[in-house]
């Protein structure tokens, strides 16, 4: 990674997320970022799009918030596309 590269989950890249389950326990999602989501007004979480290693489960959308992350492995990243937000008028006209 360049100096003045930043490092961001991009969407539609794989990730392997391990986050708090239960009591003493861990749960793993591996599959693709799809963005992030507001859970309520002050929490937000991850929304993944299940791999093949979930089994049935394997298309469908988990949301993991964001204070139960313990860690994010990178498996594969697509380009990031930005979108240009910044093109329309740049101040407050009243």
């Amino acid at each position: 990674m360049k100096k003045d590269e930043k490092m961001e989950l991009t969407e539609g890249s794989e990730y392997k997320v391990l986050s708090l389950g239960g009591r003493d326990t861990m749960i793993e999602t591996e599959g693709v970022f799809r963005g992030f989501i507001n859970i309520s007004i002050d929490e937000v979480g991850l929304l993944m799009e299940l791999g093949h290693k979930h089994g049935t489960m394997a298309g469908k959308t988990r949301i993991i918030p964001l204070p139960v992350l313990l860690a994010i492995d990178i498996l594969k990243v697509e380009a990031n596309e930005r979108r240009d937000e910044d093109k329309g008028v740049s101040h407050y006209v009243g």
